[in-house]
């Protein structure tokens, strides 16, 4: 059987293990809940990225486009006449 110190001993042990437990629990249960709340934030986010890109783009109002003005028929130059070759004198 065991002595009274001893059982004083395992009973220290198991409350320091208890709560350093308590302690590790709790800070897992913290990082949890900020997790969770980025996962929500990010879930929003993706949802109103998907809206913006199904959403149809806005129509635009007609725009009369004015026609070019016609071009002027380019008129064919006259060829200057061809030059004469010269001939040489026989004498």
């Amino acid at each position: 059987m065991a002595t009274v110190k001893q059982i004083q001993f395992r009973l220290r042990l198991a409350k320091k293990t208890l709560t350093k437990a308590n302690k590790e629990l709790a800070a897992t249960k913290t990082r949890v809940k900020t997790l969770e709340a980025q996962l929500k934030k990010a879930k929003a986010a993706e949802k109103t990225a998907k809206a913006k890109a199904k959403k149809a783009p806005a129509k635009k109002k007609q725009v009369v486009k004015k026609k070019a003005p016609a071009k002027k028929k380019r008129v064919a130059k006259k060829k200057a006449p061809a030059k004469k070759k010269r001939v040489a004198k026989k004498k």
